[in-house]
């Protein structure tokens, strides 16, 4: 009797200890987010840490997720698409609600996202696209223009020397081979400054978005072309190795060699208020209470834009010093 008794009670401790840390919720796993308290785990492989955007971005979704109560799972893909497909598949296995990615480059996912939505987990690309035909296999796109960032580089480049009849020789820091913003910044930028035959494109090669390989390319850029007049780079940080390139050669960054650079980091605007750079776009990466928005609402099954913009200007020396203190990257 006694034993029968005691089994009772424990029984009734352990269907009170459930519910207790249960919270009641009924919480379920992934592709349902079905949850009374609509808990949601998101699954967030970004490219890598490859610049101070990158840096910027990853705290920003981080912050982000937990001021929006998402319990996040994070991985660097250290630039490789292969770490980021694993990654991608390990969350499909852990039936995460939401998968978001930043794509290292633009081709050769079909097949993992078609995992995912075999898997009836919603996936969110978050600043690059991917060039799949099959726009079934995410639900949005968040994230700048590319293609206008390059545009507004080159119109600058044009209003710049608008008044030379001389050729004007640029080279160019293309971001890592086969990305979104690399393929989309060269593109806007051609387009506008195609139409000037003046100018030309005397040198143009991948600097990986990474500070160290902006300095090596450049420092080869000098010595196989003593005169370049413009260099275009797709980050800052590109931007700013060259920078330290072109100092070793003795040559002045922003007069001898005027800059353009797309990002507007705090380094970068540092460097633009002090006359090293000459131009910056912005690309902003502060996405995470954007992305955060758009997670909860697919999870629930809710309508979001197939494409959502993120809003951008452009800085000039003085401009960079009238925001830079209150810059947030």
């Amino acid at each position: 009797m006694f034993k029968r008794i005691s089994a009772l009670v424990l029984a009734g401790l352990t269907a009170l200890s459930v519910t207790a840390c249960g919270g009641g919720d009924g919480t379920t796993s992934a592709g349902t987010g079905g949850g009374g308290d609509d808990t949601i785990t998101m699954g967030f492989a970004q490219v890598g840490a490859e610049s101070g955007w990158r840096t910027a971005n990853t705290k920003s979704v981080q912050e982000s997720a937990k001021s929006a109560g998402i319990t996040l799972k994070f991985s660097d893909a250290q630039q490789k698409q292969e770490n980021q497909i694993k990654a991608i598949r390990s969350y499909i296995q852990q039936k995460v609600d939401v998968i978001a990615f930043s794509p290292v480059v633009e081709s050769g996912w079909d097949p993992v996202l078609n995992e995912a939505k075999n898997a009836k987990i919603p996936v969110i690309l978050t600043d690059r696209a991917v060039d799949s035909k099959d726009t079934s296999l995410y639900k949005t796109f968040l994230g700048s223009d590319f293609v206008e960032e390059g545009k507004k580089a080159g119109q600058w480049l044009v209003e710049e020397y608008k008044d030379s009849q001389d050729t004007v020789n640029i080279v160019e820091l293309q971001g890592t081979t086969g990305s979104a913003p690399a393929n989309d910044r060269k593109a806007g930028f051609q387009e506008v400054i195609g139409a000037d035959p003046k100018f030309k494109i005397i040198a143009s090669q991948t600097g990986d978005f990474t500070r160290a390989k902006g300095k090596e390319v450049m420092e080869a850029f000098l010595k196989s072309n003593p005169d370049i007049d413009v260099l275009y780079a797709h980050n800052d940080d590109m931007g700013l190795g060259a920078i330290e390139a072109i100092e070793g050669a003795g040559k002045v960054p922003g007069k001898d060699i005027k800059i353009i650079t797309v990002d507007a980091v705090k380094d970068g605007m540092q460097a633009l208020a002090d006359g090293k750079i000459n131009f910056i776009v912005e690309c902003s990466p502060l996405l995470g209470p954007q992305l955060m928005d758009l997670a909860k609402k697919v999870v629930k099954g809710e309508e979001v834009p197939a494409r959502v913009v993120t809003e951008e200007t452009t800085f000039t020396q003085e401009q960079a010093k009238q925001v830079l203190s209150s810059r947030q990257y």
